[in-house]
């Protein structure tokens, strides 16, 4: 969802980061970008999000003139935008690729467990969604961590470290350093799709780059990677709505 035209050659300007308008009622994050040559209004696909993008010598207002012109557009893509879903106690949740009911015991302590279809946290109902994202985390951690350095030692090399955030751009990335970095949103994930993950970030240990020989190496590691990254193309803005 995205709509821009060229700019003015009017000054650049240093004013706030975010526009707000009464209608459609909003908040749109500013992003100023020197290679930019044209004001971009986006909706994010991820999360609904509206953006502009201010290219190398715009103000702000005539950021806010270009997005009450095509205020009606704005309307559109925001009616548009897949809606969040909130994580609470009774609601379901994807873990490892199954939807499950998040459940609370009431009881002030206890390891989150899975019963059948069901994910069973401690505590009480509103502090469900805290602790489901501490499952989810630590669930990431104890599946990807093993598995990248496991992808990289068939590959003769080592991470130098492993961590996770919660990533919008991309699912995993390898720093020229070698330390990988993982979503934890992958923990919701088929449990293949996250193998394919972990497998993928390792051989960027060998190469740097995406280039044929680097789908090569994946190759080796794992033959029907395609299907494990279509599943991730088709499904994986879905992981991105959830709100704990």
């Amino acid at each position: 969802m995205r709509l821009s035209r060229p700019p003015s050659p009017t000054p650049h300007a240093t004013g706030a980061e975010c526009i707000t308008l009464e209608q459609p009622p909003v908040a749109l994050k500013v992003r100023r970008s020197a290679r930019a040559k044209r004001f971009t209004l986006s909706v994010s696909r991820i999360d609904g999000a509206p953006v502009l993008t201010l290219p190398g010598g715009a103000t702000l207002a005539e950021g806010r003139a270009f997005v009450e012109r095509h205020a009606d557009w704005l309307a559109g893509a925001l009616a548009r935008a897949p809606a969040p879903r909130e994580v609470r106690a009774g609601a379901p949740l994807p873990i490892a690729g199954r939807m499950m009911e998040l459940a609370s015991t009431g009881a002030a302590r206890g390891a989150p467990r899975i019963e059948g279809a069901r994910l069973v946290v401690a505590g009480r109902p509103e502090d469900a969604p805290r602790r489901a994202l501490a499952f989810v985390k630590d669930t990431a951690r104890a599946a990807l961590a093993p598995a990248a350095h496991g992808y990289a030692a068939r590959l003769g090399k080592t991470p130098l470290r492993i961590s996770f955030r919660d990533t919008r751009s991309r699912w995993g990335s390898c720093a020229s350093d070698g330390s990988l970095s993982f979503s934890w949103r992958l923990a919701m994930a088929p449990p293949e799709v996250l193998d394919y993950v972990a497998a993928h970030e390792a051989a960027h240990l060998v190469e740097m780059n995406h280039a044929p020989a680097f789908w090569a190496v994946v190759e080796g590691l794992m033959p029907d990677w395609r299907t494990r990254r279509d599943w991730l193309r088709a499904h994986g803005a879905d992981l991105h709505r959830w709100r704990f």
